[in-house]
């Protein structure tokens, strides 16, 4: 086995010891979403890690409306909680596979960015593309415009059927 290559993560040194992999998902109501999670899902069965899950609440609007913010805010968290937890009864399906929850409030990529800075386990994003002409979609775009992530990002087509994607994974 290779040497093991200790490297910074959010400013401090990250050993062996202390890597887990992780996967990172971002779970929304967009139709891609179940393509990356299946694939994540499948990849740590196989390959061991934990699949972490992360929904983000836009609270841009919350301010805006006087004292209906926190119950605009209180409806979000439900059903952040709610996506969360479909997606969790799915991975059951599939099998054993340790799963983190995290609700982060704010913009899906700055959330996302934070997330990896905060935690040093998260290895691999995994996003799923779009199909159509509206493009691959925003994360796609972003991560591949300007990826600032010290981590690897993959991306699962938006073509692949379910069988293709556990077939890869």
């Amino acid at each position: 086995m290779g040497q093991w290559s200790p490297f910074l993560s959010a400013g401090r040194r990250v050993t062996e010891h202390d890597y887990a992999r992780k996967f990172l998902v971002l779970i929304d109501d967009s139709p891609v979403c179940d393509r990356a999670v299946t694939f994540a899902a499948h990849r740590v069965k196989r390959t061991g890690g934990t699949l972490v899950l992360m929904a983000v609440i836009d609270s841009e609007d919350f301010g805006q409306f006087i004292g209906v913010g926190e119950v605009m805010r209180a409806e979000a968290r439900a059903e952040a909680e709610r996506m969360l937890d479909t997606r969790i009864a799915r991975i059951r399906e599939i099998g054993q596979v340790r799963t983190e929850t995290v609700i982060r409030e704010g913009r899906p990529a700055e959330a996302i960015e934070q997330l990896v800075a905060d935690d040093p386990g998260i290895g691999i994003l995994v996003i799923a593309a779009g199909q159509g002409d509206k493009g691959p979609g925003p994360l796609v775009t972003h991560f591949a415009a300007h990826n600032r992530l010290h981590i690897l990002v993959t991306i699962v087509p938006g073509a692949m059927t379910a069988e293709e994607i556990v077939g890869v994974a």
